[in-house]
Protein backbone atom coordinates (compact mmCIF):
# COMPACT_ATOMS: atom_id res chain seq x y z
CA UNK A 1 0.00 0.00 0.00
CA UNK A 2 1.51 3.32 -1.11
CA UNK A 3 2.10 6.04 1.46
CA UNK A 4 0.13 9.30 1.15
CA UNK A 5 1.83 12.25 -0.57
CA UNK A 6 3.67 14.70 1.70
CA UNK A 7 1.74 17.61 3.18
CA UNK A 8 1.45 20.73 1.05
CA UNK A 9 4.10 23.39 1.61
CA UNK A 10 3.09 25.57 4.55
CA UNK A 11 0.89 22.81 5.97
CA UNK A 12 1.41 19.82 8.23
CA UNK A 13 -0.53 16.62 8.76
CA UNK A 14 -1.66 15.23 12.11
CA UNK A 15 -4.00 12.43 13.13
CA UNK A 16 -6.62 13.48 15.67
CA UNK A 17 -9.01 10.83 17.03
CA UNK A 18 -8.28 8.57 14.04
CA UNK A 19 -8.95 11.36 11.51
CA UNK A 20 -6.27 12.96 9.33
CA UNK A 21 -6.07 16.74 9.68
CA UNK A 22 -3.94 18.81 7.31
CA UNK A 23 -3.76 22.39 8.53
CA UNK A 24 -1.69 25.53 8.09
CA UNK A 25 1.65 25.37 9.88
CA UNK A 26 0.72 28.46 11.92
CA UNK A 27 -1.94 26.48 13.81
CA UNK A 28 -0.26 24.27 16.40
CA UNK A 29 -1.15 21.94 19.26
CA UNK A 30 -4.29 20.44 17.75
CA UNK A 31 -6.54 19.02 20.47
CA UNK A 32 -9.96 17.42 19.96
CA UNK A 33 -12.90 19.46 21.24
CA UNK A 34 -15.95 17.63 19.92
CA UNK A 35 -17.44 15.78 17.00
CA UNK A 36 -20.85 15.15 15.50
CA UNK A 37 -22.48 13.31 12.65
CA UNK A 38 -21.10 15.71 10.02
CA UNK A 39 -17.79 16.99 11.31
CA UNK A 40 -15.32 17.58 14.12
CA UNK A 41 -13.70 20.49 15.95
CA UNK A 42 -10.16 20.84 17.28
CA UNK A 43 -8.65 23.59 19.38
CA UNK A 44 -5.30 25.04 18.30
CA UNK A 45 -2.95 27.91 19.02
CA UNK A 46 -2.28 30.55 16.37
CA UNK A 47 1.51 30.86 16.34
CA UNK A 48 1.30 34.46 15.06
CA UNK A 49 -0.79 35.82 17.93
CA UNK A 50 -0.74 33.15 20.64
CA UNK A 51 -4.55 33.15 20.59
CA UNK A 52 -6.54 29.97 21.02
CA UNK A 53 -8.74 29.12 18.07
CA UNK A 54 -11.14 26.37 17.05
CA UNK A 55 -10.72 24.61 13.71
CA UNK A 56 -13.61 22.77 12.11
CA UNK A 57 -13.42 19.95 9.61
CA UNK A 58 -16.36 18.46 7.76
CA UNK A 59 -16.52 14.78 7.03
CA UNK A 60 -16.63 14.37 3.24
CA UNK A 61 -18.39 17.68 2.43
CA UNK A 62 -18.78 16.72 -1.24
CA UNK A 63 -20.21 13.25 -0.86
CA UNK A 64 -23.56 14.42 -2.24
CA UNK A 65 -25.28 17.50 -3.64
CA UNK A 66 -27.12 17.94 -0.32
CA UNK A 67 -23.90 17.88 1.71
CA UNK A 68 -22.19 20.20 -0.77
CA UNK A 69 -25.07 22.69 -0.70
CA UNK A 70 -25.04 22.67 3.11
CA UNK A 71 -21.28 23.30 3.22
CA UNK A 72 -21.55 26.13 0.69
CA UNK A 73 -24.46 27.78 2.50
CA UNK A 74 -22.76 27.67 5.88
CA UNK A 75 -19.48 29.00 4.55
CA UNK A 76 -21.20 31.97 2.91
CA UNK A 77 -23.17 32.73 6.06
CA UNK A 78 -20.11 32.52 8.30
CA UNK A 79 -18.20 34.82 5.95
CA UNK A 80 -21.11 37.25 6.10
CA UNK A 81 -21.48 37.36 9.90
CA UNK A 82 -19.53 40.02 11.79
CA UNK A 83 -20.85 40.53 15.31
CA UNK A 84 -19.13 40.51 18.68
CA UNK A 85 -21.70 38.12 20.16
CA UNK A 86 -21.54 35.59 17.33
CA UNK A 87 -18.67 33.20 16.80
CA UNK A 88 -16.50 34.71 14.10
CA UNK A 89 -14.70 33.31 11.09
CA UNK A 90 -10.96 34.06 11.11
CA UNK A 91 -9.64 31.82 8.38
CA UNK A 92 -10.72 29.33 5.73
CA UNK A 93 -8.24 27.16 3.87
CA UNK A 94 -7.83 23.95 1.95
CA UNK A 95 -4.80 21.68 1.73
CA UNK A 96 -5.81 20.91 -1.87
CA UNK A 97 -3.88 22.94 -4.43
CA UNK A 98 -6.28 22.87 -7.38
CA UNK A 99 -10.01 22.67 -8.03
CA UNK A 100 -9.59 19.16 -9.44
CA UNK A 101 -8.02 18.04 -6.14
CA UNK A 102 -10.50 19.96 -3.97
CA UNK A 103 -12.12 17.50 -1.55
CA UNK A 104 -11.64 19.16 1.84
CA UNK A 105 -11.45 22.54 3.51
CA UNK A 106 -11.13 23.80 7.05
CA UNK A 107 -12.34 26.87 8.85
CA UNK A 108 -12.00 28.42 12.22
CA UNK A 109 -12.07 31.22 14.72
CA UNK A 110 -13.58 31.62 18.18
CA UNK A 111 -11.77 30.96 21.41
CA UNK A 112 -12.97 27.41 21.99
CA UNK A 113 -14.95 26.48 25.07
CA UNK A 114 -12.87 25.28 27.98
CA UNK A 115 -13.07 21.57 28.80
CA UNK A 116 -16.20 20.89 30.82
CA UNK A 117 -18.67 18.10 31.48
CA UNK A 118 -20.97 19.72 28.97
CA UNK A 119 -20.82 19.11 25.25
CA UNK A 120 -20.59 22.13 22.98
CA UNK A 121 -21.76 20.93 19.55
CA UNK A 122 -19.46 21.77 16.63
CA UNK A 123 -20.46 23.69 13.58
CA UNK A 124 -21.06 21.47 10.60
CA UNK A 125 -18.27 22.90 8.45
CA UNK A 126 -14.83 21.53 7.56
CA UNK A 127 -11.52 23.30 8.14
CA UNK A 128 -12.32 26.82 9.30
CA UNK A 129 -10.65 28.90 11.99
CA UNK A 130 -13.12 30.59 14.30
CA UNK A 131 -12.33 33.43 16.66
CA UNK A 132 -13.57 36.50 18.51
CA UNK A 133 -14.73 39.20 16.10
CA UNK A 134 -15.50 41.81 18.76
CA UNK A 135 -13.44 43.53 21.41
CA UNK A 136 -13.15 40.59 23.77
CA UNK A 137 -9.76 39.76 25.24
CA UNK A 138 -7.88 37.10 23.31
CA UNK A 139 -7.49 33.93 25.27
CA UNK A 140 -10.57 34.38 27.43
CA UNK A 141 -12.14 31.09 28.40
CA UNK A 142 -15.67 30.37 27.27
CA UNK A 143 -17.86 27.75 28.92
CA UNK A 144 -20.93 26.13 27.47
CA UNK A 145 -24.26 27.34 28.83
CA UNK A 146 -25.70 23.85 28.53
CA UNK A 147 -26.88 22.48 31.84
CA UNK A 148 -25.81 18.95 32.84
CA UNK A 149 -29.30 17.52 32.73
CA UNK A 150 -29.64 18.55 29.08
CA UNK A 151 -26.27 17.35 27.84
CA UNK A 152 -27.21 15.82 24.48
CA UNK A 153 -23.93 14.56 23.10
CA UNK A 154 -23.11 15.43 19.49
CA UNK A 155 -25.76 17.49 17.78
CA UNK A 156 -26.75 16.22 14.34
CA UNK A 157 -26.86 19.67 12.76
CA UNK A 158 -27.18 23.36 13.55
CA UNK A 159 -30.87 24.38 13.89
CA UNK A 160 -32.81 26.77 16.07
CA UNK A 161 -31.16 28.45 19.11
CA UNK A 162 -30.76 26.23 22.19
CA UNK A 163 -28.65 26.41 25.40
CA UNK A 164 -25.94 24.16 23.92
CA UNK A 165 -25.29 26.77 21.22
CA UNK A 166 -24.45 29.51 23.71
CA UNK A 167 -21.18 30.18 25.50
CA UNK A 168 -20.55 32.61 28.36
CA UNK A 169 -17.22 33.77 29.80
CA UNK A 170 -16.33 34.92 33.31
CA UNK A 171 -17.55 38.45 32.52
CA UNK A 172 -21.00 37.16 31.50
CA UNK A 173 -20.31 38.03 27.86
CA UNK A 174 -22.19 35.72 25.53
CA UNK A 175 -21.39 34.25 22.14
CA UNK A 176 -23.66 32.28 19.84
CA UNK A 177 -21.65 29.24 18.77
CA UNK A 178 -24.11 28.00 16.22
CA UNK A 179 -27.13 29.44 14.52
CA UNK A 180 -29.92 28.41 12.16
CA UNK A 181 -28.01 27.44 9.05
CA UNK A 182 -29.91 24.26 8.29
CA UNK A 183 -33.22 24.26 6.48
CA UNK A 184 -36.24 22.25 7.56
CA UNK A 185 -36.26 20.59 4.13
CA UNK A 186 -33.13 18.72 5.18
CA UNK A 187 -35.22 16.01 6.77
CA UNK A 188 -32.33 14.09 8.30
CA UNK A 189 -31.66 17.07 10.55
CA UNK A 190 -35.01 16.93 12.34
CA UNK A 191 -36.25 15.09 15.39
CA UNK A 192 -33.42 15.64 17.84
CA UNK A 193 -34.87 15.77 21.32
CA UNK A 194 -33.06 18.74 22.90
CA UNK A 195 -33.50 20.89 19.80
CA UNK A 196 -37.22 20.09 19.85
CA UNK A 197 -37.65 21.63 23.30
CA UNK A 198 -36.66 25.06 21.94
CA UNK A 199 -38.27 24.80 18.52
CA UNK A 200 -41.07 27.16 17.54
CA UNK A 201 -44.48 25.47 17.14
CA UNK A 202 -44.74 26.47 13.48
CA UNK A 203 -41.52 24.55 12.84
CA UNK A 204 -42.67 21.46 14.74
CA UNK A 205 -45.67 20.84 12.48
CA UNK A 206 -44.46 22.77 9.43
CA UNK A 207 -47.54 24.96 9.71
CA UNK A 208 -46.62 27.87 7.51
CA UNK A 209 -43.77 29.92 6.11
CA UNK A 210 -41.22 30.66 8.84
CA UNK A 211 -40.22 34.16 9.81
CA UNK A 212 -37.43 35.51 12.01
CA UNK A 213 -39.70 35.14 15.03
CA UNK A 214 -38.85 31.41 15.18
CA UNK A 215 -35.70 32.59 16.97
CA UNK A 216 -37.76 34.78 19.32
CA UNK A 217 -39.59 31.65 20.46
CA UNK A 218 -36.29 29.87 21.10
CA UNK A 219 -34.89 32.84 23.03
CA UNK A 220 -38.05 32.93 25.11
CA UNK A 221 -37.67 29.25 26.00
CA UNK A 222 -34.03 29.80 26.98
CA UNK A 223 -34.84 32.91 29.01
CA UNK A 224 -37.58 31.05 30.90
CA UNK A 225 -35.17 28.21 31.62
CA UNK A 226 -32.56 30.65 32.96
CA UNK A 227 -35.18 32.06 35.35
CA UNK A 228 -36.66 28.77 36.56
CA UNK A 229 -33.75 26.36 36.12
CA UNK A 230 -36.08 23.96 34.31
CA UNK A 231 -36.93 23.22 30.68
CA UNK A 232 -40.19 25.02 29.90
CA UNK A 233 -41.56 22.72 27.20
CA UNK A 234 -40.15 19.21 27.47
CA UNK A 235 -42.05 17.08 24.96
CA UNK A 236 -41.22 13.42 24.33
CA UNK A 237 -41.99 13.67 20.60
CA UNK A 238 -43.13 16.39 18.25
CA UNK A 239 -46.86 15.99 18.99
CA UNK A 240 -46.25 15.78 22.72
CA UNK A 241 -44.09 18.90 22.38
CA UNK A 242 -47.01 20.77 20.88
CA UNK A 243 -49.30 19.58 23.68
CA UNK A 244 -46.81 20.82 26.30
CA UNK A 245 -46.71 24.20 24.59
CA UNK A 246 -50.50 24.56 24.43
CA UNK A 247 -50.85 23.66 28.10
CA UNK A 248 -49.26 27.07 28.66
CA UNK A 249 -50.30 29.14 25.63
CA UNK A 250 -53.77 27.64 25.33
CA UNK A 251 -55.24 26.26 22.10
CA UNK A 252 -55.43 28.82 19.29
CA UNK A 253 -58.71 30.30 17.98
CA UNK A 254 -60.42 28.90 14.88
CA UNK A 255 -59.23 31.87 12.82
CA UNK A 256 -55.62 30.85 13.42
CA UNK A 257 -56.28 27.20 12.58
CA UNK A 258 -57.82 28.21 9.24
CA UNK A 259 -54.63 30.06 8.30
CA UNK A 260 -52.53 26.90 8.62
CA UNK A 261 -51.23 25.75 5.24
CA UNK A 262 -51.15 22.07 6.13
CA UNK A 263 -54.46 20.19 6.06
CA UNK A 264 -52.91 17.59 8.34
CA UNK A 265 -52.02 20.28 10.88
CA UNK A 266 -55.51 21.80 10.61
CA UNK A 267 -57.21 18.46 11.29
CA UNK A 268 -54.88 17.75 14.19
CA UNK A 269 -55.55 21.12 15.81
CA UNK A 270 -59.32 20.79 15.36
CA UNK A 271 -59.23 17.47 17.21
CA UNK A 272 -57.53 18.86 20.31
CA UNK A 273 -59.46 19.65 23.49
CA UNK A 274 -59.79 23.36 24.22
CA UNK A 275 -57.16 24.59 26.69
CA UNK A 276 -57.08 27.95 28.46
CA UNK A 277 -53.97 30.10 28.45
CA UNK A 278 -52.10 29.88 31.74
CA UNK A 279 -51.00 32.82 33.81
CA UNK A 280 -47.28 33.02 33.01
CA UNK A 281 -46.57 34.43 36.48
CA UNK A 282 -47.71 31.12 37.99
CA UNK A 283 -45.14 29.25 35.90
CA UNK A 284 -42.28 31.75 36.14
CA UNK A 285 -42.44 32.05 39.92
CA UNK A 286 -39.02 33.71 40.30
CA UNK A 287 -39.44 36.19 37.44
CA UNK A 288 -40.06 39.91 37.76
CA UNK A 289 -43.38 41.25 36.40
CA UNK A 290 -41.53 42.85 33.48
CA UNK A 291 -39.84 39.54 32.61
CA UNK A 292 -43.20 37.76 32.71
CA UNK A 293 -44.73 40.40 30.46
CA UNK A 294 -41.90 40.10 27.95
CA UNK A 295 -42.07 36.30 27.88
CA UNK A 296 -45.82 36.43 27.32
CA UNK A 297 -45.10 38.46 24.18
CA UNK A 298 -42.30 36.13 23.02
CA UNK A 299 -44.01 32.79 23.64
CA UNK A 300 -47.07 33.37 21.48
CA UNK A 301 -48.35 30.42 19.46
CA UNK A 302 -49.24 32.61 16.47
CA UNK A 303 -45.94 33.72 14.91
CA UNK A 304 -47.62 36.74 13.34
CA UNK A 305 -48.55 38.02 16.80
CA UNK A 306 -45.17 37.22 18.37
CA UNK A 307 -42.94 40.14 19.33
CA UNK A 308 -40.08 40.94 16.94
CA UNK A 309 -36.44 41.30 18.01
CA UNK A 310 -36.63 45.08 17.72
CA UNK A 311 -39.83 45.24 19.75
CA UNK A 312 -38.37 42.92 22.39
CA UNK A 313 -35.25 45.09 22.77
CA UNK A 314 -37.47 48.15 23.24
CA UNK A 315 -39.42 46.41 26.03
CA UNK A 316 -39.13 48.04 29.51
CA UNK A 317 -37.43 44.87 30.80
CA UNK A 318 -34.31 45.91 28.86
CA UNK A 319 -34.53 49.64 29.61
CA UNK A 320 -31.29 49.72 31.60
CA UNK A 321 -29.42 47.73 28.94
CA UNK A 322 -30.94 48.84 25.65
CA UNK A 323 -28.59 51.07 23.63
CA UNK A 324 -29.56 51.57 19.99
CA UNK A 325 -26.12 53.01 19.18
CA UNK A 326 -24.41 49.85 20.45
CA UNK A 327 -26.63 47.40 18.57
CA UNK A 328 -25.17 47.04 15.08
CA UNK A 329 -27.51 46.14 12.24
CA UNK A 330 -26.06 43.35 10.14
CA UNK A 331 -26.05 43.77 6.38
CA UNK A 332 -28.81 41.73 4.73
CA UNK A 333 -27.55 38.34 3.62
CA UNK A 334 -28.08 37.58 -0.08
CA UNK A 335 -29.46 34.06 -0.14
CA UNK A 336 -30.52 34.15 -3.79
CA UNK A 337 -27.67 31.80 -4.74
CA UNK A 338 -28.21 29.25 -1.99
CA UNK A 339 -30.99 27.23 -3.56
CA UNK A 340 -29.92 27.32 -7.18
CA UNK A 341 -29.91 23.81 -8.65
CA UNK A 342 -26.31 22.77 -9.26
CA UNK A 343 -24.42 19.61 -9.99
CA UNK A 344 -21.96 18.32 -7.43
CA UNK A 345 -19.05 19.63 -9.52
CA UNK A 346 -20.68 23.06 -9.70
CA UNK A 347 -21.15 23.13 -5.91
CA UNK A 348 -17.47 22.28 -5.53
CA UNK A 349 -16.47 25.10 -7.87
CA UNK A 350 -18.52 27.81 -6.13
CA UNK A 351 -17.37 26.59 -2.69
CA UNK A 352 -13.74 26.61 -3.82
CA UNK A 353 -14.24 30.16 -5.03
CA UNK A 354 -15.65 31.17 -1.63
CA UNK A 355 -12.63 29.62 0.12
CA UNK A 356 -10.17 31.48 -2.10
CA UNK A 357 -12.00 34.81 -1.82
CA UNK A 358 -12.05 34.85 1.99
CA UNK A 359 -10.36 37.90 3.52
CA UNK A 360 -9.39 37.44 7.18
CA UNK A 361 -10.42 40.15 9.66
CA UNK A 362 -7.76 42.64 10.71
CA UNK A 363 -7.22 41.25 14.19
CA UNK A 364 -5.94 37.99 12.74
CA UNK A 365 -2.54 39.63 12.46
CA UNK A 366 -0.27 38.54 9.63
CA UNK A 367 -2.24 37.91 6.48
CA UNK A 368 -2.45 34.32 5.30
CA UNK A 369 -0.94 33.43 1.95
CA UNK A 370 -3.26 33.33 -1.04
CA UNK A 371 -4.39 29.99 -2.38
CA UNK A 372 -3.93 28.82 -5.94
CA UNK A 373 -6.40 30.82 -8.11
CA UNK A 374 -9.14 29.21 -10.15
Amino acid sequence: MSSPPPARSGFYRQEVTKTAWEVRAVYRDLQPVGSGAYGAVCSAVDGRTGAKVAIKKLYRPFQSELFAKRAYRELRLLKHMRHENVIGLLDVFTPDETLDDFTDFLSGGCTPPTPSPYHCPPHALPHMVLGPTGTGTAGQSWGCCLSPRLAPGPSPAPEDLKPGNLAVNEDCELKILDFGLARQADSEMTGYVVTRWYRAPEVILNWMRYTQTVDIWSVGCIMAEMITGKTLFKGSDHLDQLKEIMKVTGTPPAEFVQRLQSDEAKNYMKGLPELEKKDFASILTNASPLAVNLLEKMLVLDAEQRVTAGEALAHPYFESLHDTEDEPQVQKYDDSFDDVDRTLDEWKRVTYKEVLSFKPPRQLGARVSKETPL
